[in-house]
C-alpha cells in the first residue's frame, strides 16, 4: 500500500512545476505587455492589422501545440461547426472589439495606469454573470468590487488631472486612454459570461444500484467530447479573425489597409508584442485549466510598476500609488472569499451543473469530511452541506464510465 502512494507523488511534482513555469510566464507576460506594446508600436501602425496579426499567431502556436502533444487529428475529427459557432462565435466577436481598443489604449495610457484600468473587467464579469447566469457574489466579494471601483475612478480622476496640469491634452487621453479601456473591460466581463452560459453543462447522474449512470449533454446526447484550450483558442481566433476580415470593408481602418499597405509603419520590433500577446493568450488557457488567476494579476501589477520604473525612468504617480493596493487588496479578497452555496444531495440522485469540463465529476467536501464521489449508491439519507465555490474540486471520471 505504501507503494502505491508513491507513483501518484512523483506524478503530481511535475504537474506542479509545469504549472508554476506557466504562472511566471504569464505573469512576465502580462506584467511586461503594456510597456512593450507603448515602446514597439509606432502611433500610426494600423490597429486592425495588429489585432488580426495576434488571432493568427495564436492559431499558429495552438496548432504547433496540438501537434506536439500529438492530438491535433483527434480534436479536429472530434470538431463539430454547430458547437463551435453556438459556444464561440458571439463572444469571438466580441473579444476581437476588445483587443482593438486595447491596442488604441496602450498608446494613449502609462503602462501602470492601463494595467490597473484594465482589471475592471473583475467587475464587469461579476455584474454580467449575475445578469445572465444567476451567480451571486458573497458581502465580501461586494466589498472587493467595491475598492476597485474606488480605484478605477480614483485613477481615472487622477490620469485625466495630471496631463492637464502637465500641458497634455487631458480630453484626448480620455477619449483615446481612459475610455477605451473601460469599455473594453466591459466587452471582456460580457464575453467571459458568455463564454461560461455556452460551455455550461447540465449533467445528470443517477446514482443507483439498479440503473447505469446517465450523463446529458446539452451538445452531444450520447457522448461527452472533451474541448481543449488550444481547440478554444482555435476557434476564438479564427471567428474573431473573420469578424475583423468583415469589418474591414467599411471601416476607416478598412480604407488605410486598402491605401497604405497592412504592414504600414511596421518594424521587426512590431512582431514582439504581436508574439508575446499571442503567447500569452495560449497560457491564460492553460492557466485557467490548472490554476486560478489572482496570483498572475496581483504580480503581474508589481511586474508592470517595476519595468515602468526601469526602462522608462518614471516612477507610480500618487494615484497609482494609492490605486494599486487597492486593486490588489481587491483581487485577493474576490478569489478568497467566494458566495457559498447550500446544497441538497438526494441519496439516488445527484443534479449538478458542471462547468466547463464535461469529463469531470465534482467531488464535494461533506463536514464530515469524507469525500462522496458520487459513483456508488450513497446512504438513503439527504445530506446538506454549505461549501464555497472554491472548495469544489474536480475528478476525471475513469475511463470505464466515459
Amino acid at each position: 500500500m505504501g507503494s502505491s502512494a508513491t507513483p501518484s507523488t512523483a506524478a503530481s511534482a511535475p504537474g506542479r512545476r509545469k504549472v508554476a513555469l506557466y504562472l511566471a510566464l504569464l505573469t512576465l507576460q502580462y506584467g511586461a505587455q503594456p510597456l512593450i506594446s507603448k515602446r514597439f508600436v509606432r502611433q500610426e501602425v494600423i490597429v486592425t492589422t495588429l489585432v488580426l496579426s495576434i488571432e493568427v499567431a495564436k492559431v499558429i502556436c495552438a496548432v504547433i501545440l496540438l501537434v506536439a502533444e500529438g492530438s491535433l487529428k483527434k480534436q479536429f475529427n472530434n470538431w463539430s461547426i454547430t458547437r463551435s459557432l453556438t459556444a464561440s462565435g458571439l463572444p469571438a466577436a466580441i473579444y476581437a472589439l476588445q483587443n482593438s481598443l486595447l491596442q488604441i489604449s496602450y498608446k494613449n495610457l502609462d503602462s501602470l495606469t492601463f494595467s490597473i484600468l484594465n482589471q475592471t473587467k473583475l467587475l464587469f464579469t461579476a455584474f454580467f454573470t449575475y445578469l445572465i447566469l444567476g451567480q451571486k457574489q458573497s458581502p465580501k466579494q461586494i466589498f472587493a468590487l467595491t475598492l476597485l471601483i474606488a480605484a478605477a475612478v480614483l485613477l481615472s480622476i487622477g490620469e485625466s488631472s495630471s496631463k492637464g496640469s502637465g500641458g497634455g491634452n487631458s480630453d484626448y487621453i480620455l477619449l483615446y486612454g481612459i475610455i477605451p479601456v473601460t469599455v473594453a473591460s466591459v466587452l471582456s466581463g460580457l464575453a467571459s459570461s458568455l463564454c461560461q452560459w455556452a460551455s455550461q453543462v447540465v449533467l445528470v447522474i443517477v446514482l443507483s444500484m439498479k440503473h447505469p449512470i446517465a450523463i446529458v449533454d446539452p451538445f452531444n446526447k450520447t457522448q461527452v467530447k472533451k474541448h481543449t484550450s488550444y481547440m478554444m483558442t482555435i476557434e476564438m481566433s479564427f471567428i474573431g479573425s473573420m469578424c475583423l476580415l468583415a469589418s474591414t470593408s467599411q471601416s476607416p481602418d478598412g480604407e488605410a489597409i486598402r491605401k497604405h499597405g497592412f504592414f504600414h509603419e511596421w518594424t521587426l520590433l512590431t512582431v514582439v508584442p504581436v508574439l508575446m500577446n499571442a503567447v500569452g493568450g495560449i497560457l491564460v488557457g492553460l492557466v485557467t485549466t490548472y490554476a486560478g488567476g489572482g496570483f498572475v494579476i496581483v504580480s503581474a501589477l508589481l511586474v508592470t510598476a517595476l519595468l515602468q520604473f526601469i526602462f522608462d525612468g518614471k516612477p507610480p504617480s500618487l494615484y497609482c500609488l494609492i490605486a494599486l493596493p487597492l486593486v490588489m487588496t481587491s483581487i485577493f479578497i474576490y478569489q478568497k472569499y467566494p458566495y457559498a452555496i447550500r446544497l441538497f444531495l438526494p441519496s439516488w440522485y445527484c443534479y449538478y451543473f458542471l462547468n466547463p469540463l464535461p469529463y469531470q465529476a465534482i467531488r464535494l467536501f461533506l463536514p464530515s469530511w469524507h469525500c462522496y464521489y458520487f459513483l456508488n449508491p450513497l446512504p438513503c439519507q439527504v445530506c446538506t452541506t454549505e461549501l464555497s465555490l472554491t472548495e469544489i474540486s474536480v475528478m476525471t471520471i475513469p475511463p470505464r464510465l466515459q
